[in-house]
C-alpha cells in the first residue's frame, strides 16, 4: 500500500460495493481502515463470485487491507459498541447504514460533535436502490442496444456503485480537510441516484433529451457521436476500433488503405469527416460498408501491424480468461497485481491500488482480513478497554 493517507484511521460500516471500494481506495493509499460487521458476516459477505470452498472472492476483493470486527447488532450492547467505534479515532466513518437508526448522524454527532460521516444511500429521501435499479430509473438502458431489439439492456458493470466509491473517498477527504480549518463536522449524503442524474447532466445527456424533447436513439455498437464499432478481420478475429480525433481518423484510413473511397463519399456528401467528428456518426450506414471491406482484406496479424504504424485506436475483443492470459499490460509482471494467499485459503493474484505513484514503490495489496480477525486489537488499542471488558464482551456473545 502507499502511504499518502499514513496516519488517518477510518471506520467502515457498510457493505456491497460502494462504501466497501470508497473504504479500500482509502486503505490502499495508507489509511487504517476498521470495518465492523455482523457477527458471521453481514450481507455481503457470500456473494458471488464465490471460491474453491465457497468463500466470496467478491468479499475478499473489496476489503484488502482492513481491519475486522465482528459485532452482535441485535443486542443493544452491539449497536452502543458500533457507535463508540464510528465516533472514535479521526472520527471518519463510512457507512450505507439507513438514515435513521442507531447509526444515524443525530445519534453519532451528539457522541462526537466533530465527526464526519459519509452516508452512501439509493435515492435520496431515503428509498432503497442499488445500482441496478438507479441504472433502470435513470433511462441508459433505454439507449443501450441495437435499434430494432425494444429490450433495454442491463450493463454488466456497477458503474454508479463504483464511482460512488471514488467520489465518496473524495468527499470524505474533503470534509476533512475542511475540518482542520474550521473544526466543524458534518455528514456527507451520497445518493446513487443522484450521482446517476449528475452524470447524465454532466455528459450533455440531461439538456439533449430537453432542448429535443426527444430520447436518444439507440444505435447498437456505434460510438454515439463520433466514429468507433466492433468490425471483422478477414481471418474472423472482431476487432473494436475508435476514431475521434483528425489523426485517430487519418491513420484508420491510412491502415485500411481506404482513403479512394472516403474521399469519393467526401465529394458526393459535400463534407469532411477528418473535421467534423459528429458526421462521422451521422452517416454510419454510408461509412460502415467501407470500413467493413478495408477490414475484410486484412488479417487480424495483418492489421496489427498496419495499425501499429498509423498510430490507431483500436483493441481485440477477448474474454476476461483471454485478456488474463494474454494482455500483460493489465495482468503481467509489470501490473499492479501481486500474488497472495487470501483468508479463504487460495492463492491468486490481487490488485493493489490502481494509481501509479512513479517515485514510490509500487503498492504490493493486503489480504482482506478474515471476519472478525482483529476484534480483540480493535477494541485494546482503539477502544482502550482491557482484558478483562474484553473477555466480559465475548461471555456475552457481543463480539466474536
Amino acid at each position: 500500500m502507499y502511504q499518502l493517507l499514513k496516519g488517518m484511521t477510518i471506520v467502515e460500516g457498510s457493505s456491497f460495493v460502494a462504501g466497501p471500494s470508497c473504504a479500500l481506495h482509502c486503505a490502499q493509499m495508507g489509511a487504517r481502515v476498521i470495518r465492523f460487521d455482523q457477527i458471521d458476516g453481514g450481507p455481503d459477505s457470500k456473494r458471488w463470485p464465490l471460491g474453491p470452498e465457497g468463500e466470496s472472492l467478491y468479499w475478499e476483493g473489496l476489503n484488502k487491507g482492513k481491519l475486522s470486527i465482528a459485532i452482535d447488532f441485535r443486542q443493544n450492547e452491539g449497536r452502543q459498541l458500533a457507535q463508540r467505534l464510528a465516533t472514535g479515532g479521526d472520527g471518519l466513518f463510512i457507512t450505507n447504514f439507513p438514515v435513521g437508526g442507531f447509526l444515524s448522524y443525530e445519534n453519532l454527532s451528539a457522541m462526537r460533535e466533530d465527526l464526519i460521516c459519509l452516508r452512501i444511500m439509493g435515492w435520496a429521501d431515503g428509498s432503497p436502490a442499488v445500482d441496478y435499479t438507479v441504472n433502470a430509473s435513470v433511462g441508459l438502458p433505454m439507449m443501450t442496444g441495437h435499434p430494432d431489439n425494444p429490450r433495454p439492456v442491463n450493463h454488466v458493470l456497477p458503474a454508479w456503485d463504483l464511482m460512488a466509491g471514488s467520489y465518496g473517498a473524495f468527499t470524505l477527504l474533503a470534509a476533512e480537510r475542511e475540518r482542520t480549518q474550521s473544526g466543524k463536522g458534518r455528514e456527507v449524503r451520497l445518493a446513487l441516484s443522484d450521482l446517476a442524474a449528475a452524470t447524465t447532466g454532466n455528459l450533455g445527456q440531461v439538456a439533449e433529451v430537453m432542448l429535443n424533447n426527444a430520447d436518444r436513439p439507440r444505435s447498437g455498437n456505434n460510438l454515439f457521436g463520433a466514429f468507433g464499432r466492433d468490425f471483422l478481420t478477414g481471418d474472423g478475429v472482431r476487432l473494436m476500433i475508435v476514431a475521434i480525433t483528425p489523426r485517430q481518423w487519418t491513420g484508420m484510413l491510412q491502415a485500411l488503405e481506404i482513403e479512394a473511397e472516403i474521399s469519393a463519399l467526401e465529394q458526393k456528401l459535400s463534407i469532411n469527416f477528418a473535421r467534423d467528428e459528429g458526421a462521422r456518426y451521422s452517416f454510419r450506414e454510408q461509412l460502415d460498408p467501407i470500413v467493413e471491406k478495408g477490414f475484410a482484406k486484412f488479417s487480424a496479424q495483418q492489421l496489427e501491424k498496419h495499425f501499429a504504424e498509423a498510430g490507431v485506436t483500436w483493441s481485440t475483443y477477448r474474454s476476461l480468461r483471454e485478456a488474463i492470459d494474454s494482455e500483460p499490460r493489465m495482468f503481467g509482471d509489470d501490473s499492479i497485481f501481486s500474488e497472495i494467499v487470501h483468508p479463504g485459503g487460495a492463492t491468486y493474484p490481487a490488485p493493489g491500488a490502481a494509481a501509479r505513484i512513479p517515485a514510490d514503490e509500487r503498492a504490493v495489496p493486503v489480504a482482506a482480513p478474515e471476519i472478525g480477525q482483529n476484534t480483540d486489537e480493535i477494541l485494546a488499542d482503539f477502544l482502550n478497554m482491557d482484558s478483562g471488558e474484553i473477555g466480559k464482551l465475548h461471555d456475552k456473545g457481543i463480539v466474536s
